[in-house]
């Protein structure tokens, strides 16, 4: 059975992370995706090693089941060639500067003229208005200009990146997907297209969940270890005998007396909720010397018999492996045009009638630009000028 988007099309003019996963997002829940890739400045994500044959795996990975067609937009009969698609499709995503598609001749003004049902979304760094519309930036930069940063990492050290791109997948791709599903379902009750300005800044900002709130009344802003889930209670990581970590999280009474019982220190449990900094500092150097009197291992065979929130860090190859990954299957095959398969995550939604899909890996630049067009009603001596005339290829 298809995905429950199956009846979306989807023109992607995005590069790099955050458009691209949002599409992928789309395109397992089986939304029709079209890249429109350029030839002459390929995507970065193309080249990123390693290489899984002649694509790169995460290139395979981001792009899976969307189709390559490939235009040069610089040139006018590219813009042309956009708005003939546009009538046919239900949404554009797009990823550049603010302004950019407008000089290309393919902005939202433009292709709602052709098309006054379509949902047209950009996802920037910083917006639309505003004096950083123009601004360019990186994950830890928006994270950083949203307030995220300043209380990620330890005193003694100061702020640290974070492990992964919060602001571009949390904040762009999913929350374009968000609002592009809620535009969707806005169009079915009124039949009106509209625009989305996403922000991944505005988006990390927003995600402050449970630090705003209050900070927002006091006026005091979360610090470096300073919250119950940044450091500034127990709620930490913890080194073994043999040098790898366990994750302690028991924050409630009775998971973490569990916990002091199975260290063999419950006499800890009473000083559980402390928050003062010299307590708290105490409380960990005990943990930390209990957590070193075993090994990894010894630590797992205890810890899985409890209900404690206490588990171990591992790394993603044994995230991999953990059994329940492989209940909820979270790797799986994708198998290329000829054959190939390739080992890629799973989409995390499970559905009891419309399964996600995944059709192939990320293809070659301009793969499917002949079947897209011909789809479109250009005939084949109308596609093969076009590709004399280097307008595609």
């Amino acid at each position: 059975m298809s995905g429950p988007l199956s009846t979306l099309k989807v023109l992607d003019f995005t590069t790099l992370l955050p458009g691209p996963f949002g599409t992928m997002v789309l395109a397992d829940l089986g939304a029709e995706i079209v890249r429109i890739e350029s030839p002459t400045r390929p995507d970065m994500v193309r080249v990123m090693p390693p290489m899984v044959g002649k694509v790169s795996a995460a290139h395979a990975y981001l792009n899976r089941s969307k189709r390559s067609l490939a235009i040069d937009l610089k040139k006018p009969e590219g813009a042309d060639l956009v708005k003939a698609l546009v009538k046919d499709y239900d949404i554009v995503i797009e990823q550049f500067r603010p302004g950019v598609m407008d000089k290309l001749g393919v902005g939202y003004d433009a292709l709602r003229e052709v098309n006054p049902k379509l949902i047209f979304c950009s996802v920037t760094g910083y917006g639309q208005d505003g004096p950083y519309r123009d601004r360019a930036g990186h994950d830890m930069n928006y994270l950083a200009v949203a307030g995220m940063t300043s209380y990620n990492g330890r005193r003694n050290s100061g702020p640290q990146p974070m492990a992964f791109q919060v602001a571009d997948v949390a904040g762009g791709s999913c929350h374009a997907v968000m609002a592009i599903l809620a535009a969707v379902i806005h169009r079915q009750h009124t039949g009106e297209g509209q625009y989305i300005d996403i922000s991944m800044t505005d988006a990390a900002f927003a995600m402050h969940a449970l630090t705003a709130p209050g900070a927002l009344q006091t006026g005091e802003s979360p610090d470096l270890e300073s919250t119950q889930l940044n450091g500034g209670s127990f709620y930490d990581c913890y080194e073994t005998a043999d040098g790898r970590w366990f994750s302690v999280g028991g924050l409630e009474p009775q998971f973490f007396s569990q916990f002091c019982q199975a260290i063999g220190r419950p006499e800890l449990a009473g000083r559980g909720l402390a928050m003062a900094p010299d307590i708290v500092a105490e409380l960990k150097a005990e943990i930390g010397s209990a957590m070193k009197e075993k090994t990894f291992a010894e630590w797992q065979d205890i810890f899985i018999q409890i209900d404690s929130c206490t588990e171990p860090v591992l790394s993603f190859t044994e995230a991999c492996e953990h059994p329940q990954m492989k209940a909820r299957e979270m790797v799986v095959e994708v198998a290329d045009e000829e054959g190939n398969c390739q080992r890629q995550v799973a989409s995390p939604f499970k559905f009891s009638k419309t399964q996600p899909r995944y059709r192939f890996p990320g293809a070659q630049l301009g793969a499917h630009t002949a079947d897209v067009l011909a789809e479109a009603g250009f005939d084949a001596e109308k596609i093969d000028g076009l590709k004399k005339a280097g307008v595609v290829v």
